[in-house]
């Protein structure tokens, strides 16, 4: 069973990267861009709410993971760009929220998957009338399948990989649930968005 400990500077250190890898896959992002106003600028929209967010955890002097990750939702609801910036947002305050009944600086590998599956409830919660498909499908199959690794005993890396691997197969199911996609031969922008911050991760 996984008894890795994530504190602080790891989770600063993975949403950095995240965000990174984000900046990098810009105009890909926003080349998929139909789903719902083909404006071609979720990729844009989705690096500017990451940003404004990493800026802030960056210039911080918050040790614990859980008021880094404060202060990570905090500028990132106040950064958030367009549909999928906003989704993005409420998925990390999600988290946060997560994270308040955490005791500690650290997080253990339970708790951490306990507030990704919080993650993904405040972001459905947050949309309403929610739609199988985008960001939220993906962001909800990848909280899923890193519960079952951990309680099938897989260490913290295996657990990342399955949430990496559930994220990666909910967003190529993305077309068969939404037929705007299907119709573009694409999968959807947001979900590849997001898959693009767990690989940076």
């Amino acid at each position: 069973m996984a008894k890795y400990i994530l504190d602080g500077q790891t989770f600063k250190t993975l949403v950095t990267n995240g965000c990174q890898s984000l900046i990098n896959d810009i105009d890909r992002i926003n080349a998929l861009n139909v789903f719902p106003v083909p404006d071609g600028d979720t990729g844009t929209n989705m690096s500017m709410t990451m940003m404004s967010g990493v800026r802030d955890i960056q210039n911080s002097d918050a040790i614990s993971i859980t008021e880094i990750s404060k202060t990570l939702s905090r500028g990132l609801l106040m950064g958030a760009r367009g549909n999928s910036g906003v989704i993005l947002s409420q998925f990390f305050l999600g988290i946060y929220t997560g994270m308040e009944n955490i005791k500690g600086s650290s997080a253990t590998v339970n708790e951490f998957i306990d507030c990704l599956v919080s993650g993904y409830k405040v972001a459905y919660k947050a949309v309403m009338k929610p739609t199988e498909g985008p960001i939220l499908t993906v962001a909800r199959v990848a909280s899923e399948y890193a519960t079952v690794a951990y309680n099938q005993g897989k260490d913290e890396l295996q657990i990342f990989e399955y949430a990496l691997e559930g994220a990666k197969k909910a967003l190529d199911e993305t077309p068969e649930m939404l037929p705007v996609l299907k119709k573009a031969g694409v999968v959807d922008a947001g979900g590849r968005g997001f898959v693009i911050i767990l690989e940076g991760m």
